[in-house]
């Protein structure tokens, strides 16, 4: 696999499975609580341990995601977010660390930004890449050329439904890992994790030597354990949100801590294909 392919998430996640482990990705949206409140936490999250940020940016109507990111999503925008304001979010968190930040964004507030200006000025922030839920690798095409032209991670998704020949073309796209979300649904904590996913990484694994990281559902240490048994990099959403919200930066760290404690658990080897 080479630099280029495995772009800045995807050296990341691999070196910690060079360690025996699967990476810890975490989400929180910019602007929840507040502007600083969101930096702070998204710092706590990084100290805690994780090995990307996947930070969020707001949007009116975020049909993927459940009643926790959308809460958290509704108060950032009522407090006046912006994307500019995302982007210097993206500027202060590179500064702080080394720790490779993804945005994770629905299409619409790209195109309204830019394609084009957006991806110079996220480049230019410090960013690693785009995850892009609504957007296909076959409507894709503006926003390929402009991160490739800026050396950017393109992060497409996988479902249990996809089709092995739907996967393929969708991983030969992406550019630092492949994002398999677990379950059928919207975003949010569960119980337990699907058992959808293993196979689905499987698959997954079958025709791409990128890093896989699963989402959707995984929300303390002994499920990010379970994942990370099979997976390359657990990702966490809705649990960090509600722990920013409920405990603040300490809730993050907290749980930052525990989620990094359980791909510690029972290290395993990892094929870097």
């Amino acid at each position: 696999m080479s630099e280029l392919a495995l772009g800045n998430a995807g050296a990341a996640i691999r070196k910690a499975n060079d360690e025996g482990r699967a990476a810890v990705i975490g989400y929180l949206p910019a602007g929840f609580p507040t502007y600083d409140g969101a930096l702070d936490g998204l710092k706590a999250l990084v100290d805690g341990g994780a090995d990307v940020i996947e930070l969020g940016l707001p949007y009116s109507d975020p049909v993927m995601d459940g009643v926790t990111i959308q809460r958290a999503t509704e108060i950032a925008l009522a407090g006046g977010l912006r994307t500019r304001d995302v982007l210097s979010t993206v500027e202060k968190l590179a500064a702080y660390s080394d720790v490779p930040v993804l945005v994770m964004t629905y299409w619409n507030p790209i195109e309204r930004y830019g394609v084009d200006r957006f991806t110079a000025d996220f480049a230019a922030a410090g960013g690693a890449g785009l995850i892009t839920p609504d957007l296909i690798p076959d409507e894709g095409a503006e926003w390929i050329a402009a991160a490739d032209k800026h050396e950017l991670d393109k992060v497409f998704l996988v479902s249990p439904s996809s089709t092995d020949e739907r996967i393929a073309m969708t991983t030969a796209n992406c550019r630092g890992f492949v994002y398999a979300t677990a379950v059928m649904g919207v975003t949010g904590a569960r119980d337990k994790p699907s058992d959808l996913a293993a196979p689905l990484v499987a698959r997954t694994h079958a025709v791409t030597g990128l890093p896989v990281g699963v989402g959707l559902g995984i929300s303390n240490g002994d499920q990010a354990a379970g994942v990370g048994a099979f997976a390359d990099a657990v990702i966490v959403g809705a649990a960090l949100v509600r722990a920013l919200g409920d405990n603040g930066p300490a809730g993050v760290r907290a749980l930052a801590e525990d989620l990094s404690a359980g791909v510690r658990r029972e290290p395993r080897a990892f094929s870097v294909r």
